[in-house]
């Protein structure tokens, strides 16, 4: 037994890194879940490649999970790294930049071969773990693949098979230098490869073995501990963004009492949301995998015509393709939730990598006058409220609404406290089954005060009715080319979603003073970022504010009123400058951009120094 001591420590951001068929993004899940059930609060940034199955050892197949913990309430996954695990010379090499000085490398020798230098483009007869280079380091080696094969030596596998437990191994170690207990795992591998014994047992043997190690290694004399964060009471669980944004649709639905259909095509990073929502038919939701984009968001809108909550998911790309059938359904003025979890474009651009650059299109990309609603999610929790909240929106004022996640806060992960189904707001569904006294006929288009046209559902006796592409005419609902009546559409269809303004809560500010010298507004993932940053700041004396907007369309009344009350705004995005052109025309004040488009979140020491810039 090595005589180690235990440190309290207050937050680690640890960096597993590996090829794409090391199994990192599963060993960072199962440490997040594990972190979760200890009480710390938590951060994840998942990062990997695009390909299926992308060249093996090579810096364009490396696969990354980051994990932020801590004793404090954190709200990004950390600027740079503690610890590094590095499980080949390729890892390594694309992480090392992103570790602190200092930090801890544990690097899998048996990835270092000079085969693996080579992939990794290391010089010839160079090696990383031997030449000195990384004296500002802990270092420290093992030979996971050659330990992994000893724990398994009485296994029948064969060496290929017992070579994927490596991750399991690098876990075991991990648990057992930050004090933890394996039983989540254990009850994880025990669920996954229950029907596999054999499977099962490598995996297990593989996890104690690499926790026995920290016991007999003599390198490493401290063990380190994070206690529970202090966070409000009540039930939490770690969750991704996409599975909180469809945990929001259930809720909604129940709490409608109206049955759920998405009808979407799969793609990168929305395919979780499908594969979520089809475990739950129990809650009489209905998910159709259609042959493309367009036969998705057309199911959707067929459901929806029919009485239920169509819903569509799909990134930037699909969005394009889904643009025509988003005019239908603004056109049919029916609810309709079109959820777009943002990627790195244009064209198929980035699949994996984040980006918050389809705002113009959410705003403007459809042919002719065509306004919605748009709405967008900030952390992954917060995506439950988000979707619950567009759904509202979309059935209490008859029409579609985008909702915006993006890649980062679709695959990160936090702790997530369980709503009370009291405490959701209802969400009531009215639909028109009569004729009313006083008419004598169905009129589609006949408005109550805030411009909102009936729901009637196909089969309805009395209340027969005819839908379309083609431009209605007012009231009546009958096709009309009539300029006079196309221009009164028009511009009925956009008052209806200025109108809604009227429904939203104003605009809060998130931290900071009323008045003061910088606000920075932000939308969607940028969040943590920049309150991280304004935290900081205004804990050095810094007059500086963050305002965060949820309703992107129609904005908050009040907010005009917020953005005049500093000397100067910055509005930090990862994009090319989108939020910032709306507010500079709507609001005529010259805010300053920040812009990151590189596939990775702004981290908060950027937003820090540019904030200081600009005080």
């Amino acid at each position: 037994m090595s005589n180690t001591s235990v440190q309290q420590i207050e937050d680690v951001v640890i960096k597993f890194a590996g090829d794409s068929g090391d199994g990192m993004q599963l060993t960072g899940t199962q440490f997040s879940n594990n972190t979760a059930l200890v009480g710390n609060d938590l951060s994840t940034f998942p990062d990997f490649p695009a390909e299926i199955r992308a060249p093996q050892g090579t810096l364009a197949g490396v696969s990354g999970f980051q994990l932020h913990f801590s004793s404090n309430r954190i709200f990004t996954p950390g600027d740079a790294c503690d610890v590094l695990v590095a499980m080949n010379a390729a890892a390594l090499k694309a992480n090392l930049k992103s570790l602190k000085k200092g930090g801890i490398i544990i690097a899998n020798t048996d990835g270092f071969d000079s085969k693996n230098l080579r992939l990794a483009n290391y010089p010839d007869g160079v090696n990383p773990l031997e030449d000195g280079s990384l004296v500002n380091y802990q270092l420290h080696t093992m030979d996971v693949t050659k330990m992994t094969r000893e724990a398994l030596k009485e296994s029948t596998l064969g060496m290929k098979e017992k070579d994927r437990a490596k991750n399991m191994f690098v876990l075991g170690f991990l648990y057992w230098l930050y004090d933890r207990s394996l039983e989540s795992t254990e009850n994880f591998l025990n669920e996954k490869f229950g029907k596999k014994p054999e499977i099962l047992d490598s995996n297990l043997k593989a996890l104690r073995a690499g926790y026995n190690l920290g016991d007999t290694v003599e390198a490493f004399t401290t063990r380190y501990r994070v206690e529970k964060a202090r966070m409000e009471p009540g039930t939490y669980r770690s969750i991704t963004g996409n599975t909180a944004l469809s945990y929001g649709l259930i809720a909604a639905s129940q709490k409608a009492n109206l049955p759920l259909f998405l009808g979407t095509y799969p793609i990168t990073p929305a395919s979780d949301i499908l594969h979520e929502l089809s475990r739950y038919k129990n809650f009489n939701i209905r998910t159709f995998q259609a042959e493309d984009e367009i036969a998705g968001i057309a199911s959707a809108i067929g459901a929806s015509y029919g009485g239920h909550m169509g819903v569509t998911t799909t990134s930037g790309p699909g969005m394009a393709l889904k643009g025509e059938a988003i005019g239908l359904a603004v056109m049919l003025e029916i609810p309709l939730l079109i959820i777009n979890v943002q990627r790195g474009g244009p064209s198929t651009g980035l699949p994996t990598k984040t980006e918050q650059s389809d705002l113009l299109q959410a705003y403007y990309g459809r042919n002719g006058e065509c306004p919605m609603p748009v709405i967008s999610a900030s952390t992954p929790s917060d995506c439950f409220d988000a979707a619950y909240e567009a759904f509202r929106l979309s059935i209490a004022h008859m029409t579609p609404v985008i909702l915006l996640s993006d890649g980062y806060i679709a695959n990160g992960a936090e702790p997530w406290r369980f709503p009370k189904a009291d405490d959701l707001k209802p969400i009531p569904v009215k639909f028109k089954t009569v004729l009313e006294e006083g008419e004598d006929t169905y009129l589609p288009y006949h408005r109550d005060e805030n411009l909102v046209r009936p729901w009637a559902v196909p089969g309805t006796p009395g209340l027969e009715h005819r839908i379309g592409g083609l431009e209605k005419q007012n009231i009546t609902g009958n096709v009309s080319y009539d300029p006079e009546n196309h221009q009164v559409m028009v511009r009925i269809r956009q008052e209806k979603v200025d109108k809604i303004a009227d429904h939203i809560p104003p605009q809060t500010i998130e931290l900071g003073p009323e008045k003061g010298k910088v606000l920075v507004l932000g939308w969607g993932s940028t969040y943590g970022a920049i309150k991280s940053a304004v935290l900081e700041l205004l804990a050095e004396g810094h007059e500086v504010a963050h305002a965060h907007i949820r309703y992107l369309r129609p904005f908050p009344k009040n907010l005009g009123e917020i953005l005049h009350n500093y000397d100067k705004v910055l509005i930090p995005e990862i994009n090319n400058g989108q939020l910032i052109k709306i507010i500079r025309e709507q609001f005529l004040i010259d805010a300053q951009g920040y812009n990151k488009i590189m596939g990775v979140p702004i981290t908060k020491s950027e937003l820090v120094n540019k904030i200081r810039e600009m005080l």
